[in-house]
C-alpha cells in the first residue's frame, strides 16, 4: 500500500501522455486539410455527414495511403457493381481478386461515394437521420452492409471524436444556412406572367385582385392574404398518364411467406424484399456474400432487384413434389427458386433449351424426365401490349 502513490503518478502521467497524442496523427490531420472543403461541398449537395464522409475516407484510405488510394484514387473501398462503367483494378479483400473502382482523383471519388450512398434503396434509411448524429450515422452504415468489419462503426466513431469531425458538419451547415439567408434576402422571386387566353386544364388562371379604394394602411393579416393570393396565381397539374395498356397479365399476386428462415425442399430459405442489400443477408445469416450468390444461381448484384426466395444452402437436384404447373408469367427460373431445385435439372428433366420458358398451365417435372416435350415461349415474347396516344 506504502507504493499507491506511485502508481497514481504513474497513471496520471500515462494517461496525460495519451490525451496529448490523441487526435494529432500529422497524416491524419494533413488529410482532413486536403479533403475538409470537399467533404462539406459534398454534404450540402447530397446530405452525406462531412465527418462521417471524412472518417470513412481516413479509415478506408489509410490516410490517403492505402496500396488501393494510392494506385485507383479510390478513398472508400467502393468495389465496380453491375453498374459501374468505368476503369476498375483488381485487389484481395473479402475475397480474392475483387474488382474495385479507379478514380481520375480524389475529389471524384469523394462524390461517387455521395452518389452511391444516396441512390441505393438501402441506404435511403439514413438520410432521416440528423447529420449531427454521426454515431446513428455510423451503425447504420454497418446495418445496411457497407462494410464486414464488425467493429467498423467503433472505429468511424471513434475518428470523428479523436478529431473534432463533428465540427466540419456543424460548419456545412452553417455555410448552407447564411447561403439560404442570403438568398433570400438577395432573391427577385420570379412571378409568372399568365393571361386569361393561356387558361387551361393545366393551367389555373386567378385574376389579381383589385386595388382598394381607400388608403387604410394594411394589416399584418392582410398582407397575409395577399401573399396566399400571389401563391396561387399559378398552378400547374400534372397530365394525366394516357397509356392505355391491353391484356396486361404481368401483375401476380403477391405470395405470402413466414418471416425469417423457413424450410423448402428441406432447404433453409427466407423471402427477401425488393431494394435489401445482399451483403446484408448474407452477414445477417453467416454465409459469405459469393455462396448467397452461387446458392441461389444469380449475378453478382449489389441490391436486390425484386422480391424474391432466397436459400441459404445449395438447391438440391430434385423437387420435393413430382410436378409444377406453370402460372402466368411464371419463367423456369421462378420455379427453380419456388421449388427449392437446381435450374438445370429443371431443364434437363423437361428438355428445356436455355433462353426458352414453359407456358401457362405446363406440368415441369422436378423428379424425373418429362414423358412428353413441353410447349415453350420464347424469354423475349411480350407478356402485354400498350398504346399510347
Amino acid at each position: 500500500m506504502k507504493y499507491w502513490w506511485l502508481a497514481c503518478i504513474f497513471f496520471s502521467f500515462t494517461h496525460i501522455t495519451i490525451a496529448q497524442n490523441t487526435g494529432n496523427n500529422p497524416k491524419v490531420l494533413a488529410y482532413i486539410a486536403q479533403y475538409k472543403a470537399i467533404a462539406i461541398a459534398e454534404m450540402q449537395r447530397t446530405g452525406v455527414p462531412a465527418a462521417i464522409k471524412l472518417a470513412q475516407g481516413i479509415f478506408e484510405s489509410n490516410n490517403g495511403e492505402s496500396k488501393l488510394c494510392l494506385q485507383s484514387n479510390n478513398h472508400f473501398g467502393i468495389k465496380c457493381k453491375n453498374d459501374w462503367q468505368g476503369d476498375r483494378t483488381y485487389h484481395d479483400d473479402d475475397a480474392r481478386g475483387e474488382c474495385f473502382r479507379v478514380y481520375a482523383n480524389g475529389e471524384h471519388s469523394y462524390r461517387d461515394h455521395s452518389d452511391f450512398l444516396k441512390t441505393r434503396p438501402h441506404y435511403a434509411f439514413l438520410f432521416q437521420i440528423p447529420p449531427t448524429d454521426y454515431e446513428a450515422w455510423a451503425y447504420g452504415l454497418k446495418k445496411a452492409g457497407y462494410a464486414t468489419n464488425p467493429r467498423y462503426p467503433e472505429r468511424i466513431i471513434q475518428i470523428i471524436n479523436e478529431y473534432n469531425l463533428n465540427e466540419i458538419t456543424l460548419l456545412a451547415l452553417q455555410q448552407s444556412s447564411t447561403n439560404a439567408a442570403s438568398n433570400v434576402l438577395t432573391a427577385t422571386p420570379a412571378i409568372p406572367e399568365v393571361t386569361p387566353s393561356q387558361a387551361s386544364n393545366d393551367i389555373k388562371f386567378v385574376a389579381p385582385p383589385s386595388q382598394p379604394t381607400n388608403t387604410t394602411p394594411a394589416t399584418e393579416k392582410d398582407e397575409e392574404e395577399d401573399e396566399e393570393v400571389i401563391e396561387e396565381i399559378v398552378t400547374i397539374t400534372p397530365k394525366k398518364d394516357t397509356t392505355l395498356t391491353v391484356n396486361d397479365t404481368s401483375k401476380q399476386a403477391t405470395p405470402s411467406y413466414p418471416q425469417g428462415v423457413f424450410m423448402i425442399n428441406g432447404l433453409k430459405v427466407i423471402y427477401a424484399e425488393a431494394g435489401t442489400s445482399m451483403l446484408a443477408i448474407a452477414q445477417q445469416h453467416n454465409i459469405a456474400y459469393k455462396k448467397l450468390i452461387e446458392f441461389n444461381e444469380l449475378p453478382e448484384l449489389d441490391i436486390l432487384e425484386k422480391s424474391q426466395l432466397l436459400f441459404l444452402e445449395k438447391k438440391k437436384k430434385v423437387g420435393a413434389q413430382t410436378i409444377h404447373i406453370v402460372v402466368a408469367n411464371e419463367t423456369i427460373e421462378d420455379i427453380a427458386q419456388k421449388e427449392g431445385i437446381l435450374l438445370q435439372s429443371l431443364l434437363d428433366f423437361n428438355r428445356i433449351p436455355k433462353g426458352r420458358q414453359p407456358v401457362t398451365g405446363e406440368k415441369i417435372y422436378l423428379k424425373g424426365n418429362s414423358p412428353t416435350t413441353p410447349k415453350l415461349i420464347e424469354a423475349t415474347t411480350a407478356k402485354n401490349t400498350t398504346t399510347t396516344s
